[in-house]
């Protein structure tokens, strides 16, 4: 989940006291083109998000029908004489209710009523996007034209301003880096409801506070994104390993990989651990059925304790002979179990929005919706072991079966 790091929500608040009720009346006074709802339905969602924690309601729910309704309600909180809280909500993926306005106004920046379509430039391979738009959207609109962004999030349906707004992580960071580094050009709303446009060369402050400003420093309305041409397939690959040392340090050697030719590197790199026997399958399960289930003790596992490293080749079906070739060359470098490879070819497209795939699952188990606690943390290579020793094989033990993510990333991306 692009959500799994951090918080997944754009989230700006305008806060100038507390505890006074807001006037309903003097909201519909600002005349929005968009919709300014009281629904009890619709302030509910808004008052709850992802992470299941927390519950603060707000007085209503603003669907702009552009960047201007956004100025409109910001200023106006910010010159009212007793103030109202604003939070901006995208697909309301922040775990601890950040996303919430207690007595104020949440803006609903992802959904059915879109300001803009995104706009794509084949020439300068960038789209303009709307900072509410689900990243899946984005795909869908830049894959018309054979490109996509070179940096995602493992979940698809956050929005652009949430995960831009925290770092945008996963397995493609370590080769152009996280979303933050592939954002050319930002609209901000500020505190003061003055809207900005800003980049390395305009408003750079602004431009470098909002990018990973955990939505402190603004609104984002729009971001140009960097593209690339599309892959039109993938080899997905997992391996297992029973050390942990194995396993980062093959991590740690196909990330240094990131300036070779395509040929000589995966496009994908990250990992995670598994700590009990229920996991062990339900990942394998992604690439086929089978009934006989693995078990984490009949890997000889360090601690009961098994690293999964998870790889893609992104390629084309022009090159689709030379794959199995380029493949075998990379993972003949790495020191995994024997025989605990598991692989699969699949679209790109299908590749990166493959977690939704899971959430269908768990949505209709009914277990989508449960509190959803989440840490994360960028640890030092010096300190990884000890973490591991620490967390993975001491504190967590088998206590837990929720994911547990391991990001390799190159510091100078």
């Amino acid at each position: 989940m692009s959500s799994k790091l951090l918080l997944t929500l754009a989230i700006f608040r305008v806060i100038l006291t507390v505890g006074l009720s807001l006037d309903p009346t003097e909201l519909l006074r600002l005349g929005f083109d968009g919709q300014l709802s009281f629904e009890p339905s619709d302030v509910e969602t808004a008052s709850k998000d992802f992470g299941g924690l927390q519950r603060t309601e707000s007085v209503a729910v603003l669907h702009p029908s552009s960047a201007e309704d956004i100025v409109r309600l910001v200023k106006a909180a910010y010159e009212s004489t007793h103030g109202f809280s604003v939070s901006a909500r995208g697909h309301g993926h922040s775990i601890n209710g950040q996303a919430t306005a207690t007595n104020g106004v949440v803006i609903q920046m992802s959904g059915s009523r879109k300001p803009a379509s995104a706009i794509v430039s084949e020439k300068l391979m960038y789209v303009d996007v709307w900072g509410g738009e689900l990243w899946v959207d984005v795909l869908r609109s830049t894959i018309e034209y054979g490109l996509a962004p070179k940096s995602w999030t493992d979940y698809l349906y956050l929005s652009v301003g949430g995960t831009i707004s925290n770092a945008g992580i996963s397995g493609q960071a370590f080769n152009h880096g996280p979303q933050i580094s592939n954002v050319y050009e930002l609209d901000v709303i500020t505190g003061k409801g003055e809207l900005l446009t800003c980049s390395e060369e305009e408003n750079s402050d602004l431009y470098h506070a909002v990018l990973g400003g955990l939505g402190q420093f603004g609104i984002i309305t729009r971001a140009r994104i960097a593209l690339e041409r599309a892959p039109q397939r993938v080899r997905w690959i997992r391996v297992l390993y029973s050390n942990f040392s194995g396993f980062t340090e093959d991590q740690e050697y196909l990330i240094s990989l990131h300036g070779q030719e395509d040929t000589q590197k995966f496009d994908y790199v990250e990992g995670f651990v598994i700590v009990d026997e229920g996991l062990i399958n339900n990942w394998r399960s992604s690439f086929f059925s089978s009934n006989n289930p693995l078990k984490v003790s009949s890997f000889n596992a360090e601690g009961g304790v098994l690293y999964c490293l998870e790889i893609a080749k992104n390629y084309q079906e022009s090159n689709a002979l030379s794959i199995d070739q380029e493949v075998e060359d990379l993972l003949k470098k790495l020191n995994f179990i024997p025989g605990s490879i598991f692989a699969t070819d699949l679209p790109y497209v299908d590749f990166l929005d493959r977690v939704h795939k899971a959430e269908l699952k768990l949505r209709s188990k009914g277990l989508w919706d449960v509190p959803h606690p989440w840490l994360n943390l960028f640890v030092p290579k010096s300190r990884i072991a000890d973490f591991d020793q620490g967390v993975f094989k001491g504190i967590l033990g088998k206590k837990t079966s929720g994911p547990i993510l391991i990001y390799p990333m190159n510091k100078n991306k």
